[in-house]
């Protein structure tokens, strides 16, 4: 990890040209790399040498990237994906099977419900979902004796809820488990959760970290910390040898990087969600604006949600970083620089008012995005987190009338323009 500050890191970490190589991280578009020797090519395949054969476990353009990702996470390995979905996907089948449990708070974005309650469910792993605000006891009795992960969003999508880390990294490593955070709403710009105890970190970098809706993709970064070998027949698939690999031990092999490179040799070998070395280039131009974006999605989204709080036809306004609101001490906790773009809001109209509200607007578009340069609305229940029945709707903090509203960072008076002639046509 670099001594940089983290908007030094957003420009100059993960590449670093040598004399006459490009000044801008290269695309390497390739599928595949050259050898002399068939030996070499060998030790590549067996993980006995480090280097490229093949685009779809690794490519040098989304090492660079991954590793200034890392580097603002302040993790120790870190892995591209195709997207956000791939990532929360990886990240929990690299150390669960069918037989296995995970526990999860409730409140998530729709797509990351519907993948632990359903997907994974039909491979054999079940999840119980708890309240982000419940007691350590409720907490604690959620565990089960083949429980492997405990999962949470930093920032929840869309119910905005603030996620208490030490409770649940504590609750985590008191059953020998790993605690893995989502951190794409809040970004290694506002939050850091290794420092709270997560162990390994998730992203959509199709959000705020691109932050101009060009490119999907996903990142894994893995902290270093979590103790694999302590809890040694929990998670066999680390400390056991591989077969598929003449027997390799990864924790033995690999030390602190023994998670990634797991993911990366096994997973991604035999389900190649990889992020295209086009996509990573994009992605890297997005982060070395993050630190810069970041602030002013935060002072645009506070604005916004003052102006909507003092509105007559508004009937709420959620937002962590408004004083009041339900979510503002573990925000000021947890992120006391700020929180993220993203307000949620209702009419006094309800779900009907809504729609005619969203329909009225003019710059802020409706779209099924979130979190980039842009604003943007959407209306959870009937577009991401339509799959969900009601009572899962109440579970995620999605009501019915929800109106998720992505600030972006355009100027804040034309966006509180675009929004006031838009309640006034309901």
């Amino acid at each position: 990890m670099s001594d940089y500050k983290i908007e030094t890191k957003c420009i100059q970490s993960g590449y670093k040209p040598g004399n006459g190589e490009p000044r801008v991280l290269p695309i390497y578009q390739s599928t595949t790399f050259k050898y002399n020797s068939s030996e070499q090519m060998g030790r590549l395949f067996d993980l006995e040498e480090s280097g490229y054969f093949y685009t779809r476990l690794q490519n040098p353009t989304n090492d660079a990237v991954a590793a200034k990702i890392c580097d603002l996470e302040g993790g120790v390995a870190a892995m591209l994906t195709s997207s956000g979905q791939a990532a929360n996907f990886y990240a929990i089948m690299n150390i669960v099977e069918a037989g296995d449990h995970i526990v999860c708070a409730s409140a998530l974005y729709g797509g990351t419900y519907n993948l632990y309650a359903h997907t994974i469910k039909k491979m054999g792993v079940e999840a119980t979902f708890v309240e982000p605000d419940c007691s350590e006891e409720d907490l604690n009795a959620a565990f089960r004796d083949n429980t492997k992960v405990v999962f949470g969003e930093s920032i929840a999508n869309p119910a905005l809820v603030v996620l208490d880390f030490e409770k649940f990294a504590k609750a985590a490593h008191a059953h020998g488990v790993p605690f893995i955070v989502d951190n794409t709403f809040a970004t290694p710009i506002n939050c850091r959760p290794f420092a709270w105890g997560a162990d390994i970190l998730t992203h959509s970098t199709t959000k705020y970290m691109d932050g101009h809706a060009t490119c999907v993709g996903g990142v894994i970064v893995d902290s270093g910390n979590f103790d694999w070998e302590a809890y040694g027949d929990k998670f066999a698939g680390l400390t056991t040898p591989d077969e598929t690999y003449h027997g390799i031990v990864y924790t033995q092999k690999f030390g602190k990087a023994a998670y990634i490179t797991k993911a990366t040799s096994q997973l991604m070998r035999d389900l190649g969600s990889i992020q295209a070395p086009q996509n990573a280039f994009l992605l890297n131009l997005g982060l070395e604006t993050l630190h810069l974006r970041v602030p002013r999605h935060c002072e645009n989204a506070l604005k916004v949600a003052k102006y909507l709080q003092g509105h007559e036809k508004v009937a709420w306004v959620n937002y962590p970083g408004l004083e009041g609101d339900s979510q503002y001490e573990l925000a000021q906790k947890y992120m006391p620089n700020g929180t993220c773009g993203v307000l949620t809001f209702g009419l006094k109209g309800g779900r009907d008012s809504a729609v005619k509200m969203m329909d009225s607007l003019k710059m802020v578009a409706i779209v099924t995005h979130v979190a980039d340069a842009r604003s943007c609305v959407l209306h959870p229940a009937s577009h991401t987190h339509r799959q969900m029945n009601d009572q899962e709707l109440m579970e995620a903090g999605v009501q019915p009338d929800l109106i998720r509203f992505s600030v972006g960072i355009e100027n804040a008076d034309d966006i509180i323009a675009d929004v006031e002639q838009a309640l006034k046509q309901v």
